[in-house]
């Protein structure tokens, strides 16, 4: 008997007793909610490596400003508030813009859909303030405002604010792999360095 054999016939084993069926049913008694603390947010988002603003929402420009060198290019999706946005940075907004525009962009402005406090997680869901999902992976600065009625304790609360169908990007931090020593490497798979603004 080769392990292919063996292997089918412990599938077919399993599935005469009835299979999945008689595993029963599966428990949901998970916990849903949580308290939610937005010092927990900034803490995760933190150890990530990404750099955290907390500013009332009429400093969004003011910080932006703080944060990307004067001139800089950045590309912003269609409907981002453009009061969002300082005089000292050229907008580029995503008209369709091909890949090559968005990579040689200094930066990326986005909104976001919903953020998670336990996880330091940031979801986008492709809306018009946050644009298509290559706007965040392909520049290598990605700027990120999030407003405090967005954060939520737990993941499943994130979930139940979520269309499924949406073209969903979590984002925990900047981009970052390790190869088998365990050395991080950063902006592998999108931008290398992560600012969140957080409007409270």
């Amino acid at each position: 008997m080769n392990s292919r054999d063996l292997v089918l016939g412990r599938l077919r084993a399993a599935l005469a007793g009835g299979g999945p069926a008689a595993a029963g049913e599966v428990p949901r008694d998970y916990r849903h909610t949580g308290t939610l603390d937005l010092d927990q947010l900034v803490q995760r988002l933190t150890d990530y490596r990404a750099q955290v603003h907390r500013v009332a929402g009429h400093a969004v420009a003011d910080t932006i400003a703080a944060i990307l060198p004067a001139g800089a290019t950045v590309v912003v999706p269609p409907g981002l508030p453009p009061d969002w946005l300082p005089t000292t940075v050229t907008v580029r907004p995503d008209d369709g813009l091909d890949n090559g525009q968005i990579a040689a962009a200094d930066a990326v402005v986005t909104a976001a859909t919903v953020a998670v406090a336990e996880t330091g997680t940031v979801v986008l869901d492709g809306s018009p303030d946050q644009g298509r999902r290559v706007l965040s992976l392909l520049p290598d600065l990605h700027v990120c405002v999030v407003r405090a009625d967005q954060v939520v304790a737990t993941v499943p609360e994130a979930l139940a604010r979520l269309v499924p169908h949406r073209p969903l990007t979590w984002i925990s931090g900047p981009s970052a792999t390790s190869d088998i020593e365990l050395n991080r490497v950063e902006g592998v798979h999108g931008p290398r360095t992560l600012h969140v603004i957080v409007l409270a």
